[in-house]
């Protein structure tokens, strides 16, 4: 109890914060919804060539799993300030779980995706979006999960930089090729065969794939078994580094 007591009181503080300075999850929310009604449109002639039935089915999942990668690796850039204005430093001196000073901040970013991905699925079904409603909530589920993955990956990275300018031009790194080899705009299956087998290398083309057949009605495949292994499997990952920085910082 005293550490889910500890993780709401760092929620709540982050929380407050969001709420005095939304700008931030405005601009999140801005992009995918700009892609859904300027570039969506373009792929309605494209569909049936890349055996989609329709368009928004198969863009907005992607623009989803979009939102919780590129909204999440933002996280850290707060951490930075934090840590800048001595908060990290005046956490440090509490007994409070180092693991809770990193699940409340998650908790902030999950419950943040959470309503962004509830915009962009409603806005997606007015735009003519077809997706059954279990598909919808375990692509959610997998877009979360990975959303807090990635944020606390950010989290951990914005306390071994302390920089926003060494953590802008990595993160721009990590998200150019994520962003080209996980068939989040367009198929693989439609590029040359060599950047199909390197996008094979990409666990997030995975997750894509996974979150766009849950929202097609497909459970029972392969694509969907990975995408959620490499979900879990992400996520454990950047938990575990998440809170092994923050208890080496404020040990």
């Amino acid at each position: 109890m005293t550490f889910l007591r500890e993780s709401y009181i760092v929620f709540r503080r982050q929380m407050r914060m969001n709420l005095r300075n939304p700008a931030w999850v405005i601009i999140g929310m801005l992009q995918p919804v700009l892609y859904l009604f300027l570039f969506g449109p373009l792929l309605k002639p494209l569909a049936e060539q890349f055996g989609a039935t329709n368009a928004y089915t198969f863009f907005v999942p992607g623009l989803l799993v979009q939102l919780g990668i590129f909204g999440a690796f933002f996280a850290g850039f707060t951490l930075i300030a934090e840590w800048r204005d001595g908060v990290i430093e005046a956490e440090r001196v509490t007994p409070a779980s180092r693991t809770a000073l990193l699940v409340g901040r998650l908790m902030r970013d999950v419950l943040q995706l959470f309503v962004q991905a509830l915009i962009l699925v409603g806005l997606g079904y007015v735009v003519g979006m077809r997706a059954p409603v279990r598909g919808v909530v375990l692509g959610v589920a997998l877009t979360l999960l990975l959303g807090a993955a990635c944020a606390a990956a950010s989290n951990a990275l914005a306390l071994s930089t302390k920089s926003e300018d060494v953590m802008a031009p990595v993160i721009n790194m990590v998200m150019m090729p994520v962003l080209l080899l996980s068939g989040i705009l367009l198929p693989m299956t439609i590029g040359p065969a060599w950047l199909v087998r390197s996008s094979d290398f990409m666990p997030t083309r995975w997750i894509v794939d996974a979150v766009r057949g849950a929202f097609g009605g497909s459970f029972a495949t392969s694509s969907m078994a990975w995408g959620i292994s490499w979900t879990l499997v992400l996520f454990a990952a950047a938990l575990w580094w998440g809170t092994s920085t923050f208890r080496r910082e404020n040990s």
